[in-house]
């Protein structure tokens, strides 16, 4: 398997520059696209476990991971920079950033959950070239099962060893929880919902969901597929939950080298 370049990239201006912790494995294939990983909401470089490289095998293309402000081992935040819009803030601020700082042009974007999420505010609301972008589990509005199963992690968190478990991919476990949890739990969060970006993706996009994902309902690939204006393919995997590309491992590796390997892709 590809070893990473493994590093720190800073972002943003004193005194608020932070440090990210990036993974970058480098192009086997010349002329694809770089992948972008964009984790979840309790997510980190590590906790893709060897997933990136993959991907990176599995395509050939260059592919780049990191771990968001308060995540991994990247800068400890203690207070939600944004709130209820801290995926804005993500996909319209810092991911614009970082990819200038690395000299990444025109990305695929593949994130899951929450990164799944920021790709598509990003693809559809930052304004600049993006050549795909794959979802795993992404939301695009709030749902009664989503909160639930986030009160559910809540009272894990306080009552059993999670923080334990957390601990071994983050180095501030309990700030890093707090900080997704207390923001999904807010009463303004009920009403989130990034469905106006959609219409504005113009790029080809994959949406990958578990049937059984016990964050959201099949009504978010509804959605997102039939709102984006780029070429749209929908995949919903049975016997899969939150995290597609654990359950269903090499169905998610050959949809993503499907993907591609499209002409508008890897041409």
């Amino acid at each position: 398997m590809i070893e990473p370049d493994r590093f720190f990239a800073t972002v943003g201006q004193a005194p608020n520059a932070h440090r990210l912790e990036c993974e970058r494995y480098a192009a086997s294939t010349p002329g694809l696209p770089t992948i972008v990983m964009l984790h979840e909401g309790l997510g980190s470089v590590s906790m893709w476990r060897d997933f990136p490289a993959q991907v990176a095998d599995a395509t050939g293309a260059e592919v780049l991971v990191y771990s968001r402000y308060g995540y991994g081992k990247s800068t400890p935040c203690t207070t939600h920079p944004v709130g209820d819009r801290y995926m804005h803030r993500e996909a319209l601020e810092v991911l614009p950033e970082l990819l200038d700082t690395l000299g990444i042009d025109k990305p695929v974007l593949l994130g899951h959950s929450d990164g799944g999420s920021i790709a598509l505010i990003h693809a559809g609301g930052a304004g600049r070239p993006v050549a795909g972008v794959i979802t795993l589990a992404a939301h695009v509005f709030n749902e009664d099962v989503c909160v639930a199963s986030i009160e559910q992690a809540k009272t894990a968190f306080e009552t059993t060893d999670l923080k334990d478990k957390l601990g071994r991919y983050h180095d501030d476990p309990e700030s890093t929880f707090w900080l997704w949890n207390q923001a999904w739990l807010a009463p303004s969060f009920r009403h989130w919902n990034i469905e106006e970006y959609l219409h504005r993706i113009t790029c080809p996009a994959m949406v990958i969901q578990g049937e059984d994902d016990e964050y959201g309902t099949q009504a978010q690939v509804e959605a997102i597929t039939s709102q984006v204006a780029g070429e749209v393919e929908g995949c919903i995997l049975p016997a899969c939950r939150h995290s597609p590309h654990r359950d269903q491992t090499e169905n998610v590796l050959n949809f993503i080298r499907g993907f591609m390997e499209r002409p508008d892709i890897s041409g």
